[in-house]
């Protein structure tokens, strides 16, 4: 059983010593991978609903925000050798999708293959906005980005005709290490995630929900998989505990409900009291995990 973690990078405290801490820690303690966030713009006031939280709100205060997630991920590469690295998400379709896949393939290339694509649709409608994105079919417009991204990960002359994009032909390196392309893992919840999942996915990374919640979606998924001739053993589901409390009990309720892997929580004030964090996170579900 696999333990990776999820780690808000926010200033001021996610300093270059940090992160440093957290790429060498994680590795070292034997953490499967490390997932980050994404968010370019956050506001003080906004309707959108956050679906992680009682209150629908995200828990960052005002006057904080995430590092760049794709800058984050190559520092985080150059400090580490063997860990996956993980997008936990990238909000494609706010991201021209040239710029993603040239981001990505070159974290995949600095880091030698260890990069999972974590992807969604987005939750927060006045970041869109913002960012002059329509808000309505991010959906379509996020499998669209995700076949350009393909071309240029897989194609030599890469091209793409299609609703949301034109690429003409052209040429894009450097390719990823990970052949085809560096593992595309769905956030979300729903159906419809579900779907793009067994449509398009080799993961499924679902947020906050519990071990029962993931048994209904595991089976969900196996059914729609099934449909399309796909096998369960194609996707990997790494399920974020995220707020909800976290012991190798409720590792092996996960385990038990498909999960193939267990991302927690891991923040604190400075990088001696990460450390300290991480220590004890790889005491109590890293270690004993490797059992299951």
């Amino acid at each position: 059983m696999q333990i990776g973690i999820f780690a808000p990078l926010s200033n001021p405290f996610a300093t270059p010593d940090y992160v440093t801490a957290l790429g060498r820690v994680s590795e070292a303690r034997g953490f499967h991978s490390i997932w980050l966030g994404e968010h370019a713009l956050l506001f003080d006031q906004y309707e959108s609903r956050y679906p992680y939280a009682a209150d629908g709100k995200i828990p960052l205060r005002s006057g904080t925000g995430l590092l760049e997630l794709h800058t984050a991920l190559s520092f985080l590469a150059a400090v580490t050798s063997r860990i996956r690295l993980a997008t936990g998400i990238c909000l494609v379709p706010q991201r021209n999708p040239v710029y993603t896949a040239q981001e990505i393939a070159t974290i995949d290339w600095l880091s030698r293959g260890r990069v999972d694509f974590g992807v969604g649709i987005g939750w927060l409608r006045e970041e869109f906005e913002a960012l002059d994105v329509p808000w309505e079919r991010r959906a379509a417009r996020t499998r669209e980005y995700l076949e350009v991204m393909k071309r240029l990960w897989c194609d030599e002359l890469s091209q793409h005709q299609g609703e949301f994009y034109q690429l003409p032909p052209a040429r894009q390196f450097p390719k990823p290490v990970q052949k085809p392309h560096p593992p595309i893992h769905f956030g979300g919840e729903s159906e419809a995630a579900l779907r793009r999942v067994a449509d398009l996915g080799q993961g499924w990374h679902p947020f906050n929900i519990g071990p029962e919640e993931l048994r209904t979606g595991v089976s969900r998924l196996e059914s729609l998989l099934a449909e399309r001739g796909r096998d369960r053993a194609e996707i990997q589901v790494s399920v974020c505990a995220y707020m909800r409390p976290l012991d190798l009990d409720q590792v092996k309720r996960y385990r038990d409900a498909g999960a193939d892997q267990v991302t927690t929580l891991a923040a604190a004030a400075n990088p001696e009291k990460l450390q300290q964090r991480l220590d004890q996170l790889a005491e109590e579900l890293v270690e004993p995990a490797r059992g299951l």
